[in-house]
């Protein structure tokens, strides 16, 4: 098999992994050699100036001894195979980059033979770029569940981010569709890495010359449908992830059937919405102070299918609001639906020139038909009539639905 058709399955095995939008690297140029990582970050991203940037995404190899059921290069799924060398792949990225098709490289792999085995390939193919070619781009690195110490040490060492896909979202789930992995075998590498990485940390405080250790971080993905968790449950281990570990992201997957196993539910298509709401109350777990139980109580185990997690939130706190413009603090206003961390700090900026108009919402960044609702400027309640939950909730329901007949999905819309 030529190098051209290993990439079109080795790059078509590798879309199920969604995990591969990192940013944060920064790697300095050295003035020799190719590419620089961009604080801005790649793989079909967009940067702070609105670049789009992008990156090669592929597997080493597809071939698999693990047979996870919902996995399509399992073992036992008879899909066509392939493996680059060290050498094809090095080429491959180079010639990429010197055409500017890529900036950076994310690479992951089937596990050959044994994790540590697969571990060296990967780690092989970026010495490879960084020592002799000096390749300076963006990389990302998969790291092999059950991988040696030594292994996981020398990967953050010479990529910007590595990661380790804990995939299902407890241990009853592993065990049932993914036999051959363990806990262990997970969070021993997410424990080593977080250690290497604050270690690291210290260190170039002490001496900036000292080695960077996966300066991106690391993060993770879980598939979202395949096994019974609830909501709350997937963003209870979430939230563990990132006070535990220290995670830059958990990225979630929607189930897509891609094998036949009897383990698996079949549905007729991924549960994109739910997607979309774990992202939202993900953000508001690390970007907005909220705590899991404000985003879900003990009781309410599955996000609101028709409202933002923040709205919901807002909804159930009817004595919060409406929030006055003129006199919020950052915190406060932070915690409106359809506003915003930087409309809230334009907000608290502008109101040091003059007061904040009902017309400045939408100027200041704000989704003010959403955030009009739960607001008041100038003494006066921006929404229709009184506030009152039962009556926002229906206007906004109704408005969602609408949006969603238009558009055919769930709108990507702020906080």
């Amino acid at each position: 098999m030529d190098a051209a058709r290993k990439l079109d399955v080795l790059a078509g095995a590798a879309r199920y992994d969604v995990s591969c939008a990192s940013s944060g690297s920064r790697r300095p140029r050295t003035g020799r050699g190719l590419g620089a990582a961009s604080v801005g970050g790649v793989c079909h991203s967009w940067s702070a100036d609105g670049r789009c940037i992008s990156l090669l995404k592929v597997l080493f190899s597809n071939h698999c001894i693990y047979d996870c059921a919902y996995c399509v290069n399992r073992a036992s799924n008879p899909t066509p195979r392939a493996a680059f060398t060290v050498e094809e792949l090095v080429a491959l990225t180079l010639a990429f980059y010197r055409r500017n098709y890529i900036e950076g490289l994310f690479l992951s792999s089937g596990v050959l033979r044994s994790p540590d085995y697969t571990m060296e390939c990967l780690i092989r193919v970026v010495e490879r770029l960084r020592r002799e070619e000096r390749f300076g781009g963006y990389v990302h690195l998969k790291a092999i569940p059950g991988a040696s110490p030594e292994q996981i040490r020398r990967a953050g060492l010479v990529a910007d981010r590595v990661s380790v896909n804990i995939e299902l979202p407890s241990e009853t789930s592993l065990r049932a569709l993914a036999p051959e992995k363990s806990k262990q075998d997970i969070l021993g590498p997410m424990g080593l890495m977080s250690r290497s990485i604050a270690e690291s940390l210290a260190e170039r405080r002490k001496d900036r010359r000292a080695p960077a250790f996966a300066p991106a971080g690391q993060s993770t993905q879980l598939i979202v449908g395949a096994s019974p968790e609830s909501d709350r449950q997937i963003l209870n281990l979430s939230s563990a992830l990132y006070r535990t570990y220290g995670l830059k992201r958990v990225y979630y997957s929607a189930y897509t059937p891609v094998v036949e196993d009897p383990r698996l539910p079949r549905p007729d298509r991924p549960d994109l919405a739910r997607e979309h709401r774990l992202y939202q109350a993900d953000w508001l777990l690390r970007c907005y102070g909220f705590a899991l139980d404000e985003i879900l109580p003990a009781d309410e185990p599955r996000l609101d299918a028709d409202l933002d997690p923040k709205t919901a939130w807002a909804l159930r706190h009817p004595e919060r609001f409406p929030v006055d413009l003129d006199r919020a603090d950052y915190e406060t206003l932070v915690r409106v639906p359809g506003i915003g961390a930087r409309t809230a700090a334009r907000i608290v900026a502008t109101r040091r020139q003059a007061a904040v108009r009902p017309e400045d919402l939408s100027r200041l960044g704000a989704v003010a038909r959403r955030a009009r609702h739960f607001v008041a400027c100038g003494g006066r309640y921006l929404g229709d009539g009184s506030f009152e939950p039962a009556r926002v909730r229906a206007r906004l329901t109704a408005a969602a639905r609408a949006s969603d007949a238009v558009q055919g999905e769930l709108p990507l819309e702020p906080l």
